[in-house]
C-alpha cells in the first residue's frame, strides 16, 4: 500500500472515530473526501477536503469538522503536524521516516511496485499508430506509437485487461494508389523506363523494394496484364500492403512498442459476412439511418458536394453539424461507414472501453 493510500485510510478511521463518538452524524456516508498532495510544499505534504466535503451533508461548519479530524490524526505515529488551512483544509506532515520506509516497499516489490487491480480484469482495447500503409512511419506516427503503447502499459499495470490494436488501412482508394505505384517500379525493376512518377501517385524510393520483389515473384507475367487492371491491381496492392506492414512493424519494435492485433479493414467486407451493411441495416433499424438529400455546405467543402438522395447518418441527433454519407455514389462505402463497422466490431469481441 503507498503512503497516499496509508493516510486515506487513517483518514477514513478518524472520521469513523469521530463518527461513532457522536461527533458526526451516524448517517453520514464518509467516502466523498478526498486526499492529495499539496500543491505548495510548504503547507505540508498531503492535504485533505474532507471537512469541506461533509459539512453540507452533516450540517455543522467546516472549521469544526477540521479541528476534530487534526486532533484524531495528531494523536498518531507518523504525523509531524497537522493544521488547519483556509475555512476548513486539512493540511499534514508526515515524518519524513514514513516516506524513507516507501524505498525498502520498491526494493521489496520490485518491478511491480504500484500495481493495482483498479481495473480488476475488466477488457479494454486501445488503438493506436493505425498509420495508413502506404508508406514508412513518420516522426508523428512514433509519438502516437509511444504514447499509446505506454497508456496501455500503465492501465496494464492498473489491471486492466488490455488489447493493442492497429487499424490497417487496407481498403478504399489511397491503397488502390499505392499498387498503381508501385505497379511502376515492378515495370521499372524489369528494365523499363518509367520517366517521371505521374502527379497523383507515391514517388517515394520506398516503394523500388515492392517492384523488385514483384518482378523476382511474377516476372513479366504481370507486365502482359498491364492493359487489365483488374488482372495485376488485387496483385500488387496485396505485395506492396505486405511489405509496407512489414517496414511499419520493424519501426513498432525498433521503438519496443507492440500490438496484439493488426486488424484490416478490408476483412469488414471481404471476410465471411459484409459487417458495414449489417451496422448500416442495423442502425436502420434503430431510426438512425435514412435516405435523404445533404444541404450544400459553405466554403471549400463545396467542391465535394453531390445534390442527390443518398444513405444518411443522423449524426446530428448526437451534436453534430451534419448529418454523415454512408455510402458514395459509385455504390462504395464511405470512411465513416467502416468506423461505424470496426467500433460495431469492437463492441461485438465484448469491448465497451
Amino acid at each position: 500500500m503507498t503512503v497516499l493510500a496509508e493516510v486515506e485510510a487513517e483518514i477514513a478511521a478518524a472520521l469513523k472515530r469521530l463518527q461513532q463518538a457522536g461527533r458526526l452524524p451516524a448517517e453520514l456516508a464518509l467516502d466523498a473526501a478526498e486526499v492529495e498532495p499539496t500543491k505548495d510544499p510548504r503547507h505540508g505534504d498531503l492535504a485533505t477536503n474532507a471537512a469541506m466535503v461533509l459539512a453540507k451533508p452533516a450540517r455543522m461548519k467546516p472549521r469544526d469538522i477540521a479541528d476534530a479530524l487534526v486532533a484524531e490524526l495528531a494523536a498518531l505515529p507518523g504525523y509531524v503536524k497537522v493544521e488547519v488551512a483556509g475555512p476548513g483544509f486539512v493540511n499534514i506532515t508526515l515524518d519524513v521516516k514514513r516516506w524513507q520506509g516507501v524505498i525498502a516497499d520498491v526494493r521489496s516489490a520490485g518491478a511491480g511496485y504500484g500495481a493495482s487491480n483498479l481495473g480488476k480484469g475488466e477488457k479494454l482495447l486501445i488503438e493506436y499508430v493505425s498509420a495508413n500503409p502506404t508508406g514508412p512511419m513518420h516522426v508523428g506516427h512514433g509519438r502516437g506509437a509511444v504514447f499509446g503503447d505506454s497508456l496501455a502499459n500503465l492501465l496494464a499495470f492498473a489491471g486492466y485487461n488490455v488489447m493493442r490494436e492497429y487499424y490497417v488501412n487496407d481498403a478504399g482508394a489511397q491503397v488502390d494508389v499505392l499498387a498503381r505505384s508501385a505497379f511502376l517500379r515492378y515495370r521499372e525493376a524489369l528494365g523499363q523506363d518509367i520517366g517521371e512518377i505521374p502527379a497523383g501517385l507515391y514517388p517515394g524510393d520506398y516503394l523500388k523494394p515492392v517492384g523488385v520483389a514483384l518482378a523476382q515473384e511474377h516476372g513479366d507475367a504481370l507486365l502482359k496484364k498491364a492493359n487489365d487492371e483488374s488482372a495485376w491491381l488485387p496483385i500488387v496492392r496485396a505485395k506492396a500492403i505486405e511489405r509496407m506492414l512489414a517496414t511499419i512493424k520493424e519501426d513498432l519494435a525498433a521503438l519496443d512498442t507492440r500490438h496484439e492485433v493488426f486488424f484490416s479493414e478490408r476483412s469488414l467486407t471481404e471476410g465471411a459476412k459484409d459487417e458495414i451493411a449489417e451496422t448500416i441495416a442495423e442502425l436502420r433499424g434503430k431510426g438512425l439511418v435514412f435516405e435523404g438529400r445533404l444541404e450544400r455546405p459553405k466554403g471549400h467543402d463545396a467542391d465535394d458536394w453531390e445534390d442527390r438522395e443518398q444513405t444518411l447518418f443522423r449524426s446530428t441527433d448526437f451534436g453534430d453539424d451534419v448529418d454523415r454519407a454512408l455510402m458514395k455514389s459509385d455504390g462504395s462505402y464511405t470512411y465513416f461507414a467502416g468506423d461505424m463497422a470496426y467500433h460495431h466490431n469492437k463492441l461485438s469481441r465484448g469491448y465497451r472501453h
